[in-house]
């Protein structure tokens, strides 16, 4: 069917604006890249356990299993989550389950957190329906209470009863 000795030479055509090289399919087939943007927080999906530190100077989103502590700006715990160790951010919003320590600027217990240990916070919020079984202890930084300083007392205040 072919032959060297054919006379009919085929040239090679450019490929169109619609052609895809081998190149760009490969890239194609390799998903998203690996840059992300600062605002995307680091995910650790339902599907994963981790043993181990979790540290990050952004954002982590927990939806799987760790054992270990977690650092980060902002810690998320999804619903489904399970976390087993301490927690420091600056803020931590918790919708899951943690049995360890919570140390946050910003702590948040949603409607569905189930948090066994205590909780050091500058500023606390529970949703109706969160369960907690530890303490609390509002903890400021020292830049905090720089910024706003204690007004101490002298003398002692009296405080009047109301006679019937």
């Amino acid at each position: 069917m072919f032959s060297r000795d054919d006379k009919t030479a085929t040239t090679p055509v450019a490929p169109t604006a619609t052609d895809t090289s081998a190149t760009t399919r490969a890239q194609e087939h390799r998903g998203p890249t690996a840059v992300r943007t600062s605002s995307e927080p680091s995910l650790i999906s339902a599907a994963l356990k981790v043993t181990g530190q979790l540290e990050s100077a952004e954002d982590i989103q927990i939806e799987g299993q760790v054992e270990g502590d977690i650092r980060a700006r902002k810690v998320s715990i999804g619903t489904k989550a399970i976390v087993k160790g301490t927690i420091y951010g600056d803020d931590i919003d918790v919708a899951g389950t943690v049995n360890g320590k919570i140390e946050g600027k910003s702590v948040v217990l949603a409607k569905t957190a189930h948090v066994s240990g205590d909780i050091l916070h500058e500023v606390l919020q529970v949703d109706k329906g969160a369960f907690l079984d530890g303490n609390c202890r509002p903890h400021h930084s020292e830049r905090a209470s720089q910024a706003y300083p204690v007004k101490t007392v002298d003398k002692p205040v009296a405080v009047a009863a109301k006679t019937a």
